[in-house]
């Protein structure tokens, strides 16, 4: 078992896939040990900001904790607040903005890759 603190993984930086605006990370499961088979991390988008259009390999979940957002996912949007998850489908172009005057702060999951062993 690990036990993480979010003060002891947090930093800000640009959000990923393109930048746009700032945003506080949480890299949550970066304090496990490797290999994990996951990745649980949260993200506060600060007003304006966006985790850009990327394409996913694997199945992903935007839940949002407060503020308001929209969400993409190949080319159709749905507005998200507190308490929605995007559950996100392999293969599509996704991304999330934050809109509305608070923050949108948000946990972010989705499953690493699998590794194969060498037998």
């Amino acid at each position: 078992m690990v036990v993480v603190n979010e003060e002891d993984v947090k930093r800000d930086e640009p959000p990923p896939h393109g930048a746009i605006g700032m945003s506080t990370a949480y890299r949550i499961s970066d304090a496990a040990p490797a290999p994990r088979s996951m990745e649980f991390r949260k993200r506060v988008l600060h007003p304006k900001a966006e985790i850009g259009l990327h394409r996913i390999d694997h199945d992903e979940v935007y839940y949002v904790l407060s503020g308001e957002g929209i969400v993409n996912s190949d080319g159709t949007t749905q507005p998200l607040k507190p308490g929605m998850a995007a559950y996100l489908y392999k293969g599509a172009t996704v991304g999330i903005k934050q809109t509305g005057a608070q923050p949108l702060s948000l946990i972010v999951s989705y499953p690493n890759a699998v590794r194969q062993t060498a037998p």
